[in-house]
């Protein structure tokens, strides 16, 4: 027993590895112990990675990274469906954590930069949580203090490629936002102005080379890529992602997306399929989001590509259901889903239906969207022939 004791001590002791390391970014120990629950979180195995999370808080207890990644954890389970908030105050007590022992790191450490980066990093998710939920003044408070901690890592990528993720995020969002925002720009003139160029190099370089960020910073150059129309790069970092993770809910979407819009469409009706499937089953972040649009996809190409019309009403009518389930009728999919009912309504000279699913997108549609303008044009089509048809029986 004394032995098993001393073994014990000796593989864990804290207070040893506070005084050896300054800290645990750049470890490669700590990177072999993290990785496969890391792995895990990211292909929502979460009761897997989450016993993996916990020893390491037992291991470093002292340290912000174990409660930084359980935080995180807790987001991804929000990111297929931003509009859950389950998940809220779990996520929000891991950085609240987080931030406090980083605050003592930076106290009482040489080494500024690590406890800086998770910081940074803590105070962002908790600013993107915030903005999600439309609290302003948190999220603007929580903004200002991952912008000063930000700045700290600045141009120090040579310590750890982890830092270099949050200059690619500021570069590009700083011009971003006030280009598709432009009510903003009156707070965004005290900031430093951004690059979208330089954002997304410094996002493609940390993707490459950092270990806790790089999935991060994939995350949201799939969606730059999608923003920018650069969508050949989109499919190829999304269809990676998903042989990385297959069972990620986010990843597969944006692959089934992806590979719709640059037209490769057994690819995208293959994974839509397997989507639904998985949605069916319950499975762990599969829900309505992800199942509108698989449904979407689905019924797009056996309407316009097999003819085959009762799938495509099928699949129409599943799009509908998902938006509605989801309270998202607002949205593209829900306007194209009912769009295409309509379109096939009128295949079927079922004119009273495909009126009623036109007036039913000019209602939700907004008004600069293609869908609405289709719709729009559709009824105004009817009514022209309908005056004709009139004027014709009493000629």
């Amino acid at each position: 027993m004394g032995f098993v004791a001393v073994a014990q001590a000796q593989l864990y002791d804290p207070s040893a590895f506070d005084k050896k390391y300054d800290g645990l970014l750049k470890h490669p120990g700590v990177q072999i112990e993290s990785a496969e629950a890391i792995n895990q979180m990211y292909n929502y195995k979460f009761y897997d990675a989450d016993k993996e999370f916990r020893w390491l808080q037992l291991r470093y207890p002292k340290h912000p990274m174990p409660y930084f990644l359980m935080g995180l954890s807790e987001w991804w389970k929000i990111v297929p469906n931003t509009d859950v908030t389950d998940y809220d105050d779990k996520c929000l007590a891991y950085m609240d954590t987080t931030i406090n022992l980083a605050e003592k790191l930076y106290d009482n450490s040489d080494n500024k930069l690590e406890p800086a980066f998770f910081l940074a990093a803590a105070y962002a998710f908790k600013g993107r949580l915030y903005s999600e939920r439309k609290k302003w003044t948190k999220a603007t408070f929580a903004g200002k203090n991952a912008l000063k901690y930000f700045d700290k890592c600045k141009g120090n990528a040579d310590f750890s490629p982890e830092l270099l993720f949050g200059d690619g995020m500021y570069n590009y969002y700083a011009q971003w936002i006030p280009e598709n925002y432009p009510l903003l720009k009156p707070i965004l003139m005290f900031f430093p102005k951004g690059n979208k160029v330089n954002g997304i190099k410094e996002l493609e370089k940390t993707a490459n080379s950092a270990f806790y960020t790089r999935v991060e910073a994939r995350y949201f150059l799939v969606q730059i890529y999608s923003m920018e129309n650069q969508y050949d790069k989109a499919y190829q970092m999304s269809k990676y992602m998903n042989e990385q993770y297959p069972d990620n809910p986010f990843f597969e979407r944006y692959y089934a997306r992806s590979a719709f819009v640059i037209g490769h469409l057994p690819e995208a009706e293959r994974i839509s399929k397997d989507i639904l499937e998985k949605v069916g089953r319950t499975q762990s972040g599969y829900e309505g989001v992800s199942g509108r649009t698989a449904a979407y996809i689905l019924a797009y190409i056996n309407h316009l590509f097999y003819k085959n019309i009762p799938e495509a009403k099928k699949y129409y009518q599943q799009s509908i259901d998902f938006a509605k389930q989801t309270n998202s009728t607002n949205a593209g999919y829900y306007w194209s889903s009912v769009l295409g009912l309509a379109k096939i309504a009128t295949e079927e000279k079922n004119y009273d239906l495909a009126q009623t699913y036109f007036k039913e997108v000019m209602d939700k549609a907004e008004r600069k969207s293609n869908q609405y303008k289709e719709a729009k044009k559709a009824l105004d089509d009817a009514k022209k022939s309908r005056r004709e048809e009139r004027r014709k029986r009493r000629d």
